[in-house]
């Protein structure tokens, strides 16, 4: 049987280490490299082969959903399973369109994330029974119209974060990101970030 390359994508050394040695104790798989930011992650991969990611959407550099979408691209045979905190439709949903394979929340129990990542590795699509039922949503909500950059964006503007501090970590020009607020304000039909805000609040990914 075919081993498994894995790499992990988490911003905390503890919590890799623990799915290394989780993933490690199953034969047929191989931690290759682990991350702790987005862009030393994207390099690598580029660079190298590797069956199934692991990733982490909220960690230090670009934002994961950027790096989905910009994986699928660069490096189409890759499958990445997102292990994320994160739980509510609106990003389970942005997730599997820029590209993940499969889709679990940290509630996991330990054997769950061994089982997905031999189910990412074969292509097919994973979902924790606890989002399983999140992407039957029926119609079609504003954030939906929001590229994985722009609902990145849009998170860090209606957190109230400040657009030099926007700038400095998507690598971008304040200017640049000035506009981004402007054009996503204008997807979405809101006014300000006070309506950014609790629109983020009501959608459960404030």
């Amino acid at each position: 049987m075919k081993t498994i390359d894995v790499v992990i994508t988490d911003d905390h050394a503890v919590v890799r280490t623990g799915y290394r040695r989780l993933l490690e104790l199953d034969e047929g798989m191989r931690v290759v490299a682990e991350f702790g930011d987005a862009d030393a992650a994207y390099d690598w991969l580029v660079r190298n082969r590797a069956d199934v990611l692991i990733l982490d959407l909220s960690m230090p550099g670009r934002g994961g959903l950027e790096m989905l979408q910009r994986l699928r691209i660069r490096v189409p045979a890759l499958h990445t399973l997102v292990f994320s905190m994160h739980d509510s439709a609106a990003i389970v949903m942005q997730a599997m369109r820029a590209g993940a394979v499969g889709y679990l929340t940290k509630n996991s129990a330990p054997e769950a994330l061994v089982d997905a990542v031999r189910r990412v590795a074969a292509g097919l699509r994973v979902l924790s029974d606890d989002i399983a039922s999140l992407l039957d949503t029926g119609g079609q909500p504003p954030h939906l119209a929001l590229s994985p950059r722009e609902f990145d964006l849009f998170r860090q503007f209606a957190r109230g974060t400040a657009l030099e501090d926007v700038a400095a970590r998507f690598c971008l020009s304040t200017k640049t990101v000035a506009n981004y607020q402007t054009l996503i304000r204008r997807k979405m039909g809101l006014a300000n970030r006070i309506e950014m805000h609790r629109y983020a609040v009501e959608h459960g990914f404030d």
